[in-house]
């Protein structure tokens, strides 16, 4: 028989949240929180002709600065005060969590609970600031330089004031989408940060879908093509969907203890190890690597002769480090298995888990504790990351290979594909826990309402 815990969870339904007040005030912060960041998208930097930013990023197409245009909704090719977007931040949090994983000092504030978090977190937003005055100086230079190569006055006023009024109005945006996210953190639903960067890719969709859609009624792109790219969207939304939720549970015993009624009674747990432990790290990590050559023979390739040698060689990198190159997808395959297995081994300790289970004085059945666990927990992972490394490259080079056969410029890539699907999975997984908080709380007056009848 079903207990009353499972009949709440099953009747979840839409139906039940006009009677959730606190969620629809959360989920209506949110949204407005989301408008005001594509607000501030369109928002110029001051100093910049915005009538030759399109041009201008134009020639830098198919480079790192595509990735950073995708995460921050094409702030990056207006060139507006968000232009950065919250990635630095995610490289700073990154960095800074690799570092808790290998250096000792970092590694004992990490154990050190809430006090030690916010310390590391503090370090994050350091590094935050630092990465944007840099990548905000190099950028304003690179307008600088870049408009004159090209002939395009990109800069209305160039010289050092401008750099100074560009980092500065860089690291503010920045910092801006932080504080938003946090706000959307706390007094939203869902995480500030990623639903931000979620909503900048979602904000590409209808050009993208426009653009697909009058191909196909001029002719230049096939019913079959489109019916083919929807249903490889719809494929890939499933199957990232499964993985994503796709756990290896293993079994811990603890000894039996005493109850109330004197019976010995032993504890049963699990320990969910994800496929897909390292998430959307490997990707983010490979694209960048690979697109960081192409950008820099983009820029270098406009000082130099192209009929020399050294121009005939960026050329020919710029050509085997495009989108759906063979080459380019077979190094993207490599990176992203390589930085599977790099990641889970820094942010999953199997040494320390057997350690913290032998404390407990739990056990897995047939294992010995200590060295045993630990390598039988390594044993397992290394696994599961095989399992997880397929799926992540199946996903991220089907849709490049797609690209490369169709010529579509697909705006959800496999890294954007993921970054979608694995918000919106999460933050329908906190409105359910927020709807049955709320059956749970009803449930509980009325059980003081009949206490108080009797």
């Amino acid at each position: 028989m079903a207990s009353r815990a499972d009949n709440i969870a099953s009747n979840l339904s839409l139906a039940n949240f006009s009677k959730a007040t606190e969620l629809r005030q959360r989920i209506w912060f949110t949204v407005v929180a989301l408008i005001v960041f594509r607000f501030l998208s369109f928002v110029p930097l001051p100093g910049v002709n915005p009538q030759i930013l399109g041009d201008l990023y134009d020639q830098t197409r198919g480079g790192v600065l595509d990735l950073f245009n995708t995460f921050s909704g094409g702030s990056l090719e207006r060139m507006s005060l968000i232009a950065l977007g919250v990635m630095p931040y995610i490289t700073a949090s990154i960095v800074v969590q690799m570092a808790s994983a290998l250096h000792p000092t970092l590694m004992a504030l990490k154990k050190e609970g809430a006090t030690g978090r916010q310390k590391l977190n503090q370090y994050t937003r350091y590094g935050t600031v630092f990465l944007c005055v840099i990548q905000g100086y190099f950028l304003a230079t690179g307008l600088e330089s870049y408009g004159a190569q090209s002939g395009l006055q990109a800069v209305i006023d160039p010289g050092i004031m401008f750099r100074i009024g560009s980092v500065i109005s860089l690291v503010g945006g920045t910092m801006l989408l932080l504080w938003i996210g946090e706000q959307i953190t706390a007094r939203g639903i869902g995480n500030g940060v990623s639903l931000i960067i979620m909503a900048g890719i979602v904000a590409q969709f209808p050009s993208f879908a426009s653009n697909m859609f009058e191909g196909g009624r001029t002719g230049a792109i096939s019913a079959g093509i489109i019916i083919g790219f929807i249903v490889m969207i719809v494929g890939l939304i499933l199957f990232i969907s499964f993985m994503e939720r796709a756990q290896r549970r293993l079994l811990i015993q603890y000894p039996k203890r005493a109850t109330q009624r004197g019976m010995m009674q032993a504890d049963r747990s699990h320990l969910p190890l994800k496929i897909n432990t390292a998430g959307v790290i490997p990707p983010i990590f490979a694209s960048s690597l690979l697109l960081l050559p192409l950008t820099i023979s983009q820029f270098a390739g406009n000082s130099v002769d192209p009929d020399s040698t050294a121009g005939q060689t960026i050329n020919t990198l710029n050509f085997y480090l495009q989108h759906g190159q063979p080459i380019y997808m077979l190094l993207y395959a490599v990176l992203i298995v390589f930085f599977c297995f790099f990641y889970t081994a820094v942010v999953f300790n199997p040494e320390e888990t057997a350690e913290n289970l032998k404390k407990n004085g739990g056990f897995i059945p047939g294992i010995r504790p200590g060295k045993r666990t630990s390598e039988y927990l390594d044993y397992v992972l290394t696994r599961i990351t095989v399992v997880g490394a397929a799926y992540l490259t199946l996903v991220c080079v089907l849709p490049e290979y797609m690209i490369a056969q169709t010529g579509i410029p697909l705006f959800l890539g496999g890294t954007s594909l993921l970054i979608v699907v694995n918000v919106t999975v999460d933050t329908i997984s906190q409105i359910q826990s927020h709807l049955l908080a709320h059956q749970y709380g009803d449930l509980i007056k009325k059980a003081k309402l009949k206490g108080r009848m009797r």
